[in-house]
């Protein structure tokens, strides 16, 4: 049997074509042992175990021509990966020097509109939130000596009061109320029983949780006469109980309507107070140190030699059951007066006020500010005792009186444009659900006359003679029969209200009316005048609130003391009005109610309402989130301080929590 002949190794240089090198290039790659070698090279002996060899030795085994034909293969890759271009270049090696500028202008235009389209999609995706940080350092004018909620007497009192306590419910500055410690409550049917139930884990500053022992405590010193608090009268007649840990019932002897805005009231801790007795409250170290749950807490207190705080700096309360604030800090610097404090403002000590009146605001020089301002809830006017003169009892009298004073020039010059005309005993924003106002640049604001002396004049002179009123050849004055229209006006000696008292009788003299101007120190007018129904005529302010209830001003069974009534106005259609709105839980209606109160009175003009004075809040201009609705005091200005803030941060919005929704980019 013949043998058969092995066949000789192909010579790798000669028998393989280009494009089949890579059949080789791998094997030699994994397994360097299998690839043959060249023919004139003797076969090596197989090895005991076989195993792989570096890629590198491979290499330094090869010919000149297998590395020539190595490179070329690598070449001809690259050049099948890149090859688009390449092309390309060849293209642009054919294009003149303006077409590659062209072509260079329209790259460019490209790049730039897709990191337009890249922004623009990032923008709608992205939402600018609130983030922790900043500080604000408001000025006030005298100092802190109570902060409680149930003692507090100055400004400072109530402005931390309000910070480092809340209540079972807030008011929000759209006018809402919202659960604060509560997380819900209910009304019964015959609107006398509120029941409310406990944020579960609600703590106060010191860690201690809040409970109904602490609210019940709070009504129960709020109601002791020994006390003296000025929340006293919200609570009379109210009994409290609780039925389990995190349940408070308050019963009210009768149905009333606002009773809800009471629950605002800063909770004391029981676990701190319950050794203080009524007698010691206002000399308890806890009102100077206070501990309450409200969004911020005391941090820091700067004294003087005496013990008095010159310095009160906040933090945030990280617990808060409406969320952690957003500024880090919040001081308050006190001052002596209000020339010291503008000079604070104007140097950089303060950067916040809110005890500035609109005639010092030009004193204000700096340009990093801006003034949030709203109409107080109050009414300032000329309240008419019929019973005390009997020439006021005439309507057409106090018509003519209403008809000849120029308001709009009192707000103007009295209240430098900063402020409300009043035609009625209701202030504006209290029925027409105003939205809140926000800062804005100082700017001169004025409200310019809209009528001429000679026509209001002319107008009244029309009433009065349509009414019966004459005026003799040889004088000025009224007469009708033998009355005489002349009468005194007793007002208050402060600046805003002697000027104002001023200018009315100015204008009732160019009428032709006879009127003797009476200024009294404030707490003679309060003891010796108001108290005792005094005076033909009282020009005097009246803080109405927003809740609204104007009961205690217009009722006739609170004409004498220590009832509101100025005016000693009666009239049952009015008593009925206010009786059913101050039952009234749905505000619709109570709103209808008051619209007819107000049609009726205006048709009785009982007072001449003049004007209501704005509050005014300088803060710095990058604070962001101050929202001022219908303020009963200054310190109301921080009901939704927690959510200021001066810092931001960009986030997907799909990371945003909901109720961030407010902070989207427009």
């Amino acid at each position: 049997m013949a043998r058969k002949k092995s066949k000789k190794p192909k010579n790798i240089n000669n028998d393989i074509s280009p494009e089949h090198w890579h059949e080789l290039y791998r094997p030699a790659i994994l397994r360097p042992d299998l690839v043959p070698e060249p023919a004139s090279t003797p076969a090596p002996m197989p090895a005991p175990t076989p195993a792989l060899r570096p890629v590198s030795d491979m290499y330094a085994r090869e010919t000149v021509e297998e590395a020539q034909e190595r490179s070329r293969w690598y070449g001809l890759k690259k050049r099948r990966q890149i090859g688009l271009f390449l092309r390309a270049e060849e293209v642009q090696r054919t294009f003149s020097p303006g077409e590659r500028m062209l072509l260079y202008l329209f790259s460019a235009i490209l790049g730039l509109s897709a990191l337009f389209m890249v922004g623009s999609v990032n923008a709608l995706a992205t939402v600018t939130l609130p983030s922790p940080g900043g500080s604000l350092v408001e000025g006030e004018v005298g100092t802190a000596r109570f902060l409680n909620p149930l003692l507090t007497l100055s400004t400072p009192d109530q402005d931390i009061t309000a910070l480092v306590y809340s209540g079972l419910m807030r008011m929000m500055p759209d006018g809402t109320l919202v659960p604060d410690l509560a997380s819900d409550y209910t009304i019964s049917e015959d609107g006398r029983v509120y029941t409310f139930t406990l944020r579960p884990g609600v703590t106060f500053h010191d860690g201690t949780p809040v409970t109904p022992t602490d609210i019940a405590f709070t009504v129960a010193r709020a109601q002791d006469p020994a006390v003296n608090s000025d929340r006293r009268a919200d609570w009379t007649g109210v009994t409290v109980s609780a039925p389990d840990d995190r349940t408070i019932v308050f019963t009210l002897p009768r149905a009333y309507a606002p009773f809800i805005q009471n629950t605002t009231l800063g909770i004391l801790p029981h676990h701190l107070w319950q050794n203080v007795s009524p007698e010691e409250f206002p000399f308890s170290t806890l009102n100077t140190h206070p501990v309450g749950s409200g969004p911020y807490k005391i941090s820091k207190i700067t004294e003087d030699a005496t013990g008095a705080p010159l310095r009160y700096d906040l933090v945030p309360f990280k617990k808060y059951a409406l969320g952690s604030p957003y500024l880090k800090r919040i001081s308050f610097v006190f001052f002596p007066n209000t020339e010291e404090l503008i000079k604070g403002l104007n140097d950089g000590r303060v950067n916040a006020a809110a005890s500035i009146s609109p005639e010092d605001m030009s004193k204000v020089k700096r340009d990093d500010i801006s003034v949030a301002s709203v109409t107080l809830p109050r009414v300032f006017g000329v309240f008419f005792n019929q019973a005390h003169n009997p020439v006021l009892a005439d309507l057409s009298a106090r018509q003519a009186l209403d008809a000849a004073v120029d308001k709009e020039q009192l707000t103007k010059t009295i209240l430098t444009g900063r402020g409300s005309v009043l035609h009625s005993p209701i202030p504006p924003g209290l029925l027409d659900d105003r939205a809140p106002t926000t800062p804005e640049k100082v700017e001169d604001i004025t409200s310019p006359a809209t009528n001429t002396q000679e026509a209001r004049l002319a107008a009244a002179k029309a009433i009065l003679e349509k009414g019966g009123w004459s005026q003799s050849s040889t004088s000025t004055g009224w007469k009708k029969g033998d009355k005489t229209l002349a009468f005194t006006l007793a007002t208050a000696d402060q600046p805003q209200l002697v000027a104002t008292a001023h200018a009315v009788v100015a204008d009732w003299e160019q009428l032709g009316v006879e009127v003797q101007l009476q200024i009294y120190a404030v707490s003679e007018l309060n003891t010796n005048i108001i108290r005792t129904r005094n005076y033909d005529a009282l020009l005097f302010g009246e803080v109405v609130g927003p809740e609204l209830d104007l009961y205690a001003f217009w009722h006739s069974s609170q004409r004498n003391d220590p009832g509101l009534n100025l005016a000693m106005y009666a009239n049952q259609k009015i008593d009925s009005i206010l009786s059913e709105a101050r039952t009234t839980t749905d505000i619709t209606n109570r709103n209808s109610l008051y619209r007819e109160f107000e049609k009726t009175i205006m048709a009785d003009m009982p007072a001449v309402f003049l004007y209501a004075p704005d509050f005014l809040y300088i803060v710095p201009d990058d604070l962001s989130g101050v929202e001022l609705g219908a303020l009963k005091s200054g310190a109301e200005r921080f009901e939704n301080t927690h959510q200021w803030y001066i810092d931001t941060e960009d986030v997907w919005t799909i990371f945003a929590p909901l109720e961030t929704a407010d902070f989207r980019n427009n």
